[in-house]
């Protein structure tokens, strides 16, 4: 009886080794791919880069970098290749950390993978607020997110690759890109009423922010008092002023 039993047992170990054909071959463990790679999701990146790019070669963040220099400098320009990835992969329902493709040593540096520059020095805290601040910026529809839409990262606004709580705009950045203040208000001027113009009314120079809020809903200022005014929605507002 044992060893029929015993027969049995190893008939049934060959078996699972075999099938009609020959044995089962093991599964062969996938390729690893490098933490920093992009080829993690996209298996072909010619097929979310835009149309008539050129080859890209490697499969990490520096086959971006090679051409797109990084820019610490926080200027009043657009970036169209730091808006574009950010925007593609940060925000609510996004899956990629910000260690696939930055460097980070906590209170002393923040860059990225391969490259000698630094954005600042955010804390555990900071890093993580500055996380929220970019899921406002990619989808809020905010001052924030039509800036991001038109290529403008945080540094383009805020003068400093990576903003604080706290940061203000200073008119004088607004208008490298949105002036010279005559030229605004010009733009804004009512056929109907021309003395309900917002930049150009009877309180004078008066801070941008105060009508246009980056991370929150903009509010035209003049109808705090002005309360029977009909006035052209503000970009970044409520559908009705």
């Amino acid at each position: 009886m044992k060893k029929s039993m015993l027969t049995l047992f190893a008939l049934a170990c060959l078996l699972s080794h075999y099938v009609v054909g020959g044995p089962v071959e093991a599964a062969k463990p996938a390729a690893k791919v490098s933490k920093t790679s992009c080829a993690t999701c996209h298996t072909d990146l010619s097929a979310v880069v835009p149309k008539g790019h050129p080859p890209v070669k490697g499969s990490d963040i520096a086959a971006c970098l090679g051409c797109h220099k990084p820019d610490a400098s926080g200027k009043a320009a657009k970036n169209r290749i730091s808006t574009g990835l950010h925007r593609a992969h940060v925000g609510e329902g996004g899956k990629v950390d910000c260690m696939m493709c930055h460097t980070w040593k906590p209170g002393k540096s923040f860059g990225l993978q391969d490259q000698k520059v630094s954005f600042g020095s955010p804390t555990k805290d900071e890093l993580e607020a500055m996380k929220k601040v970019f899921a406002s910026w990619k989808s809020s529809g905010y001052t924030d997110t039509l800036h991001g839409k038109a290529g403008i990262v945080c540094g383009g606004c805020h003068g400093s690759a990576m903003a604080r709580e706290g940061d203000t705009v200073e008119n004088s950045r607004c208008l490298e890109c949105h002036g010279p203040m005559e030229k605004l208000a010009k733009k804004s001027e009512p056929q109907d009423f021309p003395d309900r113009n917002p930049h150009k009314s009877h309180l004078g120079e008066i801070a941008c922010t105060v009508c246009h809020k980056g991370h929150a809903e903009s509010k035209t200022y003049c109808i705090e008092c002005h309360k029977l005014f009909k006035m052209k929605k503000i970009p970044g507002g409520s559908a009705s002023q």
